[in-house]
């Protein structure tokens, strides 16, 4: 019998991750869904239906968590989608080192760690590293400036890596969704209006994630005025240092941060 392809997918109890993971069991993939919490894991592998799942609770910001996912994949990994990742939104003043230490070893040293102990896997298999970035790693936007950071940096990663595995027979594809309707909106929600935010579901990311991965693309962004806005960043960057500076001073926005001020 021939093995079905796997892709592990992390952070796939909730979101983005989720949705990824329900269009892989259509896709006909066998998945390995990583997580931090299994109920939430246990959800996910519901919704795949009579798909072939295995849940590992793991946190990936661990050696352990990492190798119990290694572990999990030795009967072959085809597709590593690193989309675990978290946010905190406010003045740069305001975020405590926890905020910061989270934020980077989640969105960045987890990934770039996962990613390195599962090369032998995905050597094997000629597979495809998919990570799953954000428009602010292109466009980086006040209040957002830790999160930014770290999609900058896992941007970066893709384009070295990309790079480094050329002429292996391993891909890797950049995904750079904008906000995404998920539970970690609500970080955010007071900043949406004032910031002129557009907001995709879940369901949306992930399938455009998945025309840009079975096609073998080199990165992907949404379609809408997010996607010129990363071509004017690219090249005009003082163009959007004025806009984007113009919301942050807007007093709309000022007054939208409140709430999110620490005491």
């Amino acid at each position: 019998m021939t093995r079905a392809n796997t892709v592990l997918i992390t952070g796939a109890g909730s979101g983005i991750g989720r949705a990824l993971a329900i269009q892989a069991a259509t896709k006909g993939f066998a998945l390995i869904l990583a997580g931090r919490t299994s109920a939430t894991l246990d959800q996910t592998k519901l919704a795949c239906g009579d798909a072939d799942v295995r849940c590992i609770p793991a946190d990936v910001t661990t050696a352990k968590g990492r190798a119990a996912l290694v572990q999990a994949t030795k009967g072959g990994l085809d597709i590593l989608i690193n989309n675990a990742g978290v946010l905190s939104v406010g003045h740069i003043a305001d975020m405590a080192d926890t905020d910061l230490e989270r934020m980077t070893t989640t969105n960045l040293v987890a990934p770039m760690a996962l990613t390195r102990d599962l090369l032998p896997a995905l050597h094997h298999s000629k597979g495809r590293i998919v990570n799953i970035g954000s428009v602010f790693g292109d466009i980086a936007y006040p209040f957002f400036a830790g999160y930014s950071a770290t999609k900058f940096g896992l941007r970066g990663f893709s384009d070295a890596l990309r790079r480094e595995l050329s002429g292996t027979g391993v891909g890797l594809t950049y995904i750079a969704p904008r906000a995404t309707r998920t539970a970690a909106e609500g970080a955010f929600s007071a900043l949406i209006e004032p910031l002129d935010m557009t907001l995709d579901s879940a369901e949306t990311v992930a399938a455009q994630a998945w025309d840009a991965i079975l096609k073998g693309k080199r990165e992907s962004f949404p379609k809408g005025k997010e996607s010129i806005f990363v071509k004017v960043q690219r090249v005009l960057p003082a163009l959007v240092d004025r806009s984007v500076g113009a919301q942050a001073r807007d007093p709309k926005t000022l007054a939208a941060l409140e709430p999110l001020q620490r005491p």
